[in-house]
């Protein structure tokens, strides 16, 4: 838990948290990887080992030669944001949880390892993007969840104190990120683990 303080800002994770895209995930990155290399990887071990991190980490991971990784990473974001536009749709819950939160003073922020071009789409098409104060990408920081960088951005964005932030995260990689921040950290097990009453019940 961060040092004491009155919570005044909210940082969501994205992919779990925001937003079911962990099977988007996995099935674009097996897209680009059958279709380049001729493999996939399993599901047992995109929950394990790669879940959370961004793409070009999953690539270094596999021990996929540099030359080869700009037309696999290149796929890979084009068929996420084919499915995100496929299977994308509006959360009703997450819009008046969104609100209420508003309405009660909180300032809203979504913090991911995802790319911007398909964190905004996520945000879009859920109907999510008009309540989020602002958006911290992989692309904003060096070193990515595990490491807090994003969510220490984050909070010099908005000159904040450990004392005053909440941070939402379901990956043991994006857990350890906010933990290690110094912010009160809320973890659920998927996106719909996130409910108000669980929120509320840490502010």
């Amino acid at each position: 838990m961060g040092e004491n303080g009155v919570i005044k800002y909210i940082f969501f994770d994205l992919d779990g948290v925001l937003v079911d895209a962990c099977d988007w995930h996995y099935h674009s990155l097996n897209d680009a990887l059958v279709h380049h290399l001729g493999f996939t990887i399993s599901y047992k071990d995109h929950i394990s080992r790669f879940n959370g991190l961004p793409t070009k980490v999953k690539l270094d991971l596999l021990d996929i030669e540099e030359d080869k990784q700009k037309d696999i990473w290149n796929m890979k974001q084009d068929r996420t944001l084919y499915n995100i536009k496929k299977y994308g749709k509006i959360d009703k819950y997450k819009i008046r949880m969104h609100e209420s939160l508003i309405r009660d003073g909180y300032v809203l922020a979504c913090v991911t390892n995802s790319i911007r071009k398909t964190a905004k789409e996520m945000l879009r098409v859920t109907g999510q993007d008009r309540y989020m104060n602002f958006l911290v990408t992989n692309e904003d920081v060096i070193n990515n969840k595990p490491f807090p960088d994003c969510y220490l951005y984050a909070m010099k964005k908005l000159q904040a104190s450990k004392g005053e932030v909440l941070i939402v995260e379901d990956s043991p990689k994006g857990i350890q990120a906010a933990k290690t921040s110094g912010c009160r950290v809320l973890e659920v097990k998927d996106v719909y683990d996130v409910t108000l009453d669980k929120i509320r019940n840490l502010l």
